[in-house]
C-alpha cells in the first residue's frame, strides 16, 4: 500500500510539473499594436540624438524608392527604455538599440505581444553599432515590413469586394476591399479603382505573351515599352483638344526592377513614376510581371496612384498588400 501511495505521488508530481510546462509553452500573448509602417524604437535619448541614432534613421527612415517626394520607409518614434512597458511594449514593429559590451544583432519573433517583430542591436562603441546595424539591416526592413503588409491585409479582409472581374479574365483571384470599384473590364484586362481625397487608387491585372521579355539585358526598356503600350490602350488621360493623352511611364527615370515571389511563383517587381503623356499629371506604381508557366503567359499585376500634394506611401502600401494575396485558379 505504500509503494502504491509513492507511486500515485510521484505521478501527481510528473502531472503537475507537465501542467505548468504545458502553461508555459501556450503563454497569451496580446494583440500587436500601432499604425501601418510605424516603428518603435527603444534607445537611450542621447545614442538617438548622436550618430548612433542617425544610423539608425539612415537605414529605418530610408527614402521609398518609387515616389515622386521623399517618404520614409517606416514612421519611428523613439523612445528610452525605462518609458517601454505596459500597453507600448504591444507595438508591431520594435528595433531595440543597447550600449552593452555584449555585441549582437538578431530579430525575434512575438516577444511582447502577436503578430510582433523584435529586432535586438547592442555594442558598446560605434563602429560595432554601425557594424551590427549593417549586418541586421536587410533582414530587419524585411521583417517589419512582412508584419505590417500581414496587418494591412487583416484590416481590408474585414470587408471584401464580390467581384469576379479577375477570376472571369484571367483566372486569379484578389483579396480586394469592397469600396474598389471595376472601371474597366475587357479580354485579359482588368482595372479597379477607389477615390481617395484629391485623387484615385488603382489596380490593374492583364496578360502578356510568354514571350514579351526576350533578353535581360533589354528586360528595363522592355518593361518600359509594355507599360506604354498597356497605357495606350487602356488607360486614357484628360479629354485634351487635338491630343492624345495617355499613361506612360514617366521619362526622365528608369523604373527600379527586383527579383521577387508573389503568389508563390517567380516574378520581377518594377517601381517607379507613371505620367500622362501631353498633360501635366503624374504619380507612383508598383508593377509585378509574374512568370506564369502554367498557363503560358506572364500576368502583369499593377498597382498606382494619383494623390497630387499628398503623400503617397500608404496608399501604394495598400495596393502593394492587396496584389499579394493574389492566387491562381487551380486547371481541372
Amino acid at each position: 500500500m505504500k509503494r502504491f501511495s509513492f507511486y500515485l505521488a510521484a505521478l501527481l508530481l510528473v502531472a503537475l510539473y507537465s501542467c505548468n510546462n504545458s502553461k508555459t509553452k501556450t503563454r497569451y500573448l496580446p494583440e500587436s499594436t500601432g499604425g501601418i509602417n510605424s516603428l518603435m524604437v527603444v534607445m537611450d535619448t542621447e545614442l538617438w540624438q548622436g550618430a548612433v541614432g542617425d544610423k539608425v534613421r539612415e537605414i529605418f527612415a530610408a527614402q521609398v524608392l518609387g515616389l515622386p517626394q521623399p517618404e520614409p520607409i517606416f514612421s519611428i518614434t523613439q523612445i528610452p527604455p525605462q518609458v517601454f512597458k505596459g500597453a507600448i511594449t504591444h507595438s508591431r514593429s520594435v528595433l531595440f538599440v543597447e550600449q552593452d559590451s555584449l555585441s549582437l544583432a538578431h530579430v525575434k519573433t512575438d516577444v511582447y505581444a502577436k503578430p510582433q517583430k523584435v529586432a535586438v542591436v547592442k555594442g558598446e562603441t560605434f563602429n560595432e553599432f554601425s557594424d551590427n546595424l549593417d549586418k541586421i539591416a536587410a533582414q530587419a526592413v524585411a521583417s517589419f515590413k512582412r508584419v505590417e503588409i500581414k496587418e494591412a491585409q487583416k484590416r481590408f479582409l474585414r470587408s471584401l469586394s464580390k467581384e469576379t472581374a479577375f477570376v472571369e479574365e484571367l483566372g486569379i483571384t484578389l483579396k480586394v476591399p469592397s469600396l474598389y470599384k471595376v472601371g474597366k473590364q475587357e479580354k485579359n484586362f482588368v482595372w479597379m479603382d477607389i477615390q481617395i481625397p484629391k485623387g484615385t487608387m488603382n489596380l490593374l491585372a492583364y496578360a502578356m505573351p510568354e514571350d514579351t521579355f526576350s533578353a535581360d539585358s533589354t528586360f528595363v526598356r522592355d518593361i518600359i515599352r509594355m507599360r506604354d503600350s498597356i497605357g495606350e490602350k487602356y488607360i486614357p488621360g484628360p479629354d485634351v483638344p487635338g491630343k492624345k493623352t495617355f499613361m506612360i511611364t514617366e521619362k526622365a527615370f528608369a523604373p527600379y526592377v527586383f527579383p521577387t515571389e508573389i503568389g508563390g511563383k517567380k516574378a520581377a517587381e518594377a517601381r517607379g513614376v507613371w505620367e500622362i503623356s501631353g498633360y501635366p499629371m503624374a504619380g507612383p506604381f508598383v508593377t509585378y510581371i509574374i512568370n506564369d508557366k502554367e498557363n503560358n503567359r506572364k500576368l502583369v499585376l499593377e498597382g498606382f496612384t494619383f494623390a497630387p500634394s499628398a503623400l503617397k506611401r500608404d496608399y501604394m502600401f495598400e495596393l502593394e498588400a492587396i496584389l499579394r494575396t493574389v492566387e491562381f485558379e487551380k486547371k481541372s
